[in-house]
């Protein structure tokens, strides 16, 4: 396959040679399973994809990995759509942090503070930080994220053996659903572990491959432990020319639960969601912004549009499946797609009470 080859063009026109009829035969079992769903050509790259390892029929170890992948997903998007709608936050911690630390009852006080604002708790199902948010949020409003080890790993008594408790066999599809559910990220502190979803969470957004969420450095009013981190960040990266200044705005430094959670819900107040759509990027409000914000933000963000300007819209299709965003405005843009610290500066802006229009007057 040359570089500038369509990677479906190349898997067509290689299973077509594989034997008369098998495409046929692909495009019936897809119809035969999807009818008419708008995913069935996604459908068909994906048995096509399917074909092509079993006609090159190569390592089996490499089979295995293709056939546990495909099965996790499948049967991870399967639970977690009993728990579509729901807002999340992942919380990241240590699995040592005994029941008498101070750090267990900021976690659980995290967890019940989550609950109370209705947004569910994701964790990796361990005992330490990740128990005590459970136990704070309750069964309802937990979920776990466990993984399977070679040696025996149960998942805490709060989401074990129920539908809360979903199992991974690879590290790496774990990561992806920690950050695919969560409307927010709270890290308390931890060993390697912790460190790497930090690094990799804040890396993911900062690189445009995660949407721009909340990413809350949690620990004590006395603790120390981000403050080092923080420290290291900005004299070793930013001072270095590693990092932008602004890429600091992707993570906040909190004391308490209630700060976290103003934070999360500071975010929201006004931002719903953002989304790309045919190259324009679609930032999602529940209010418009002011003649003079819009303006304002013309004039300040400039720099991270590759062309053009922002343009504010009310009226657009409506997803079927996704109702709850009819009403939306929308803000539009040629997003440079690099500057995500600069992105959620101006998420800050439009949550700012004094840019936005009174609803008599929208």
């Amino acid at each position: 396959m040359t570089d500038n080859q369509d990677p479906a063009d190349y898997l067509t026109r290689h299973v077509q040679t594989g034997g008369a009829g098998l495409q046929q035969k692909i495009d019936e079992l897809v119809a035969a399973s999807a009818g008419d769903s708008k995913n069935s050509a996604l459908y068909r790259e994906m048995i096509l994809h399917v074909v092509r390892m079993a006609q090159a029929d190569g390592d089996r170890w490499d089979a295995k990995i293709m056939l546990q992948t495909i099965a996790e997903l499948e049967q991870s998007f399967a639970r977690l759509e009993m728990f579509k709608r729901r807002r999340k936050v992942t919380v990241f911690g240590s699995a040592r942090t005994h029941v008498d630390h101070q750090l267990y009852a900021l976690a659980r006080d995290l967890g019940k503070t989550l609950a109370e604002n209705d947004f569910m708790a994701i964790t990796g199902a361990g005992n330490g930080i990740m128990g005590a948010a459970h136990e704070g949020a309750g069964l309802d409003n937990s979920l776990g994220f466990n993984i399977t080890l070679p040696f025996e790993q149960r998942s805490n008594d709060i989401v074990y053996n129920t539908d809360h408790d979903l199992r991974f066999r690879f590290f790496f599809l774990r990561k992806l659903f920690f950050v695919k559910e969560a409307d927010a990220l709270v890290l308390c502190p931890g060993g390697f572990g912790t460190l790497d979803e930090t690094l990799e969470v804040i890396t993911l957004i900062q690189t445009g491959k995660s949407p721009v969420v909340p990413v809350i450095l949690l620990d004590v009013p006395n603790g120390g432990y981000w403050d080092g981190l923080l420290a290291f960040f900005k004299t070793q990266l930013c001072d270095q020319g590693y990092i932008l200044e602004a890429d600091f705005n992707l993570m906040t430094l909190a004391r308490s639960p209630d700060q976290a959670m103003q934070e999360i819900l500071g975010f929201y107040s006004n931002y719903h969601s953002s989304r790309w759509m045919d190259g324009r990027y679609i930032l999602r409000m529940q209010k418009a912004l002011t003649e003079t914000a819009l303006e304002r933000v013309n004039e300040h963000f400039s720099d991270i549009c590759k062309e053009g300007s922002f343009v504010q819209t009310s009226h657009h299709p409506v997803d079927p499946e996704e109702p709850e965003l009819e009403g939306l405005h929308r803000l539009e843009f040629s997003f440079n797609g690099r500057h995500q610290g600069r992105l959620r500066a101006l998420i800050d802006f439009v949550n700012q009470a004094e840019n936005l229009q009174n609803p008599d007057s929208a």
